[in-house]
Formats: structure tokens, sequence, C-alpha cells
């Protein structure tokens, strides 16, 4: 067992773990278990289903900087602009700001410590968790994993 998996399990057992998952809420574009995994692979089915984390670094999303729209993978509602677009140094595409209407929060209370956990308001897709370590005008740092999103230049 990898240490990321006894912590969850330990987690779990007592009763730490975070609220529903996104399979388990309503959202505005639903999709049965089997039509998420034909339009997703292994792993962006494992990040934006069953709340997993990316490697960091491996998203080429990380390195983009032109104008344009972030969009969810799951059902293509833009969710960050370019503008918004920062470098954390934590290897995963970062903004200090979602568009409007466009993500989801809940408590996630997994691995021993309380984040707020972010997803596509409109179909319920995981993107990362929010910190309050960002730049201004926020100060928070969304911290995104590069699967759950698509690009679309300006």
């Amino acid at each position: 067992m990898t240490r990321r998996g006894f912590l969850a399990t330990s987690a779990a057992m007592l009763g730490l773990g975070g609220s529903a998952s996104a399979a388990e809420e309503r959202f505005e574009i639903s999709r049965s278990e089997a039509e998420w995994r034909a339009m997703l692979s292994d792993l962006e089915y494992q990040v934006m289903r069953e709340e997993a984390t990316e490697r960091a670094y491996t998203s080429p999303l990380n390195d983009e900087k032109r104008d344009g729209t972030f969009l969810c993978k799951g059902c293509d509602l833009p969710l960050y602009a370019s503008e918004t677009k920062f470098d954390s140094g934590t290897g995963w595409p970062s903004f200090y700001e979602a568009l409007p209407d466009a993500i989801g929060t809940k408590s996630d209370r997994s691995f021993f410590m309380t984040r707020t956990e972010c997803h596509c308001r409109r179909c319920g897709s995981h993107l990362g968790h929010i910190f309050d370590d960002g730049p201004p005008p926020t100060g928070k740092r969304h911290c995104i994993n590069g699967v759950s999103l698509s690009f679309r230049p300006a």
C-alpha cells in the first residue's frame, strides 16, 4: 500500500474524509460511469471523477502563456481566464480567480488536514484545491490539475 493510500484509508476509517464525491452529487450535466470512462483517459478519470492528483510538472498547461480561456475537460464550461494564471512554482496550473459562476467548492478533510476542494459547477469534475497563499488581488491560489482542463486560445 502506498503512503497516500494508507493515509486515505486511515482518514476514512477515522471519519476524516471529505464530503460526498462529485459522483454522488447532482449536477446540470451528468453521465454514467461508463460514459465518463469512454470520454476520459485513465488519468483524467482518476483525477476528475475520483479526486486524484496528477504528478506535478506533467501538464503542458502549466507552461501555457497565451491569451485565452481554460475550460473544463468534462463539459467545456469556461473556468479560468488566462489573465488570472500565474506561476506558483508548484508544478500545477495556478490561478488567482475563477470566472463568475464557474466552480463549486466543498471542504476536503482528507490527509489529516482541511482544504477547499474545487470542481466544475456544471458537471462536478474535480479540478484541484484553493489555498490562501496566492497573489493580489485575491490572495488565493487555485491549484488545478492540468488534466481537468482544456485551453482555447483567444
